[in-house]
């Protein structure tokens, strides 16, 4: 029995040894030269992750590769991609293409789907708009990326989830903040262990000049710039109160009255 069952562990690691130098392969013949951050984020086994990151930084990038990987290592897969709008999803697919191609796999629709893109191993890439009447009907799936997180509303988001149960299939949230508002920032501020968190300001952008960020501070005032380059979560625009200060005043211990 106990020989049985290391034998059964040592075929599931060498199972997994394989589909990482698998995955690892096809991010090669991508042309994908990761910074140090997107490698992590590849190499992840989590089930539940969060980007928040600075405008400009690679974040759709390193998704689209993932969700290009997955695709193209795993048949029969199905990648979902929701964003804010169906434009935004467009260039999330338009971006995912030019991945696919270096793979030697050219751009074919689903046949049921605007957006979508179908590999000849039978996994598909799906973008959906940014409408909850309009997503629900999906199943099995293998891997959910909500892009544009903060500014995706939160029933799309729930009516998203679901999707993911009997599968247990991967989720991944990116954005840049959008004020102490929403999923996108309720996951990062009290998102327990469950999930991954990667934050990426533009000061750890290589790609990113200090004379340009220092441009942008003066032109875009300190609130705007926090939140869009330092990943920040400022007060939402146009409220009386601060959050902090809402959440203090309210009391949770007060037990119900009930009248009969």
């Amino acid at each position: 029995m106990l020989l049985a069952t290391g034998c059964y562990e040592v075929g599931e690691n060498a199972g997994e040894e394989r589909q990482a130098a698998s995955k690892a392969t096809a991010v090669e013949r991508m042309g994908f030269v990761p910074d140090a951050w997107q490698a992590r984020v590849l190499k992840s086994r989590a089930r539940q992750g969060i980007l928040n990151c600075a405008r400009q930084c690679g974040k759709s990038t390193v998704t689209a590769v993932m969700a290009v990987e997955r695709a193209y290592t795993e048949a029969e897969s199905l990648t979902l991609v929701v964003s804010p709008s169906a434009r935004q999803s467009g260039e999330f697919l338009r971006k995912a293409a030019r991945f696919a191609r270096k793979l030697g796999v050219s751009r074919k629709g689903d046949g049921d789907n605007e957006m979508s893109m179908l590999f000849p191993n039978g996994s598909r890439i799906v973008g959906l708009p940014g409408s909850e009447g309009t997503i629900r009907g999906f199943s099995a799936v293998s891997l959910l990326l909500v892009d544009e997180a903060s500014r995706v509303p939160d029933d799309l988001y729930l009516a998203v989830r679901p999707m993911l149960v009997v599968s247990g299939g991967a989720i991944w949230l990116m954005s840049t903040p959008c004020g102490k508002r929403g999923f996108f920032w309720e996951t990062w501020e009290r998102g327990g262990p469950e999930w991954e968190k990667v934050r990426v300001t533009a000061y750890e952008c290589k790609r990113i000049r200090r004379e340009v960020l220092e441009e942008e501070r003066r032109t875009m005032g300190e609130r705007w710039f926090r939140q869009e380059y330092l990943c920040e979560f400022g007060e939402a625009e146009g409220g009386l109160f601060e959050r902090e200060m809402l959440e203090r005043a309210i009391r949770r211990d007060v037990e119900v009255l009930v009248i009969e």
